[in-house]
C-alpha cells in the first residue's frame, strides 16, 4: 500500500510553501508501508531559528487553506526542530545542522521517496 492521494496532495502543498519561505533540501518520503500513524514525511531545512520558524508558519497557514489542520505540534519554542503532524502528512522543518546529524533520509532510506515538483526542491544546504 502506498501513500494515498490527499497525503500526495498535501505533501506538495506543504513542500511548496516550505519552498516560498526559500527553505532547503526538501524532501518528501513514503513511509506508508512502515508506518500505521502517517503515510508521508516531508523534510526541509533552514538556515536559522528564525527562518525554521517561518517556514513553519508558511507550512500551516498553506496546508489550513486546503483543509488540513495540524493534530499536533512540538519542539516549536527551540526552533530548531519542528514537527507539524497533520495526520496524512508529518512536516518536519530542522535547522541544518539537525538536518545533517539526524539525517531522516538515511534512517527512512528503505521507503521510497515522492516525486515533488522541480521547482519545490530547494537547493542543498551548505553543511
Amino acid at each position: 500500500m502506498s501513500a494515498s492521494e490527499r497525503a500526495l496532495e498535501l505533501a506538495e502543498v506543504a513542500a511548496r510553501a516550505a519552498s516560498d519561505k526559500l527553505a532547503n533540501d526538501i524532501a518528501a518520503i513514503d513511509v506508508s508501508e512502515h508506518l500505521v500513524i502517517t503515510d508521508v514525511f516531508v523534510l526541509a531545512s533552514a538556515a536559522n531559528d528564525r527562518q525554521v520558524k517561518a517556514v513553519v508558519e508558511a507550512v500551516e497557514e498553506a496546508l489550513l487553506k486546503v483543509g488540513a489542520k495540524p493534530i499536533r505540534r512540538e519542539g516549536e519554542r527551540d526552533g530548531r526542530w519542528v514537527l507539524l503532524d497533520f495526520g496524512d502528512i508529518v512536516v518536519h522543518v530542522q535547522h541544518a545542522e539537525e538536518r545533517e546529524f539526524y539525517s531522516l533520509e538515511r534512517l527512512w532510506r528503505d521507503c521510497p521517496p515522492v516525486q515533488l515538483p522541480a521547482d519545490v526542491v530547494g537547493a542543498p544546504s551548505e553543511n
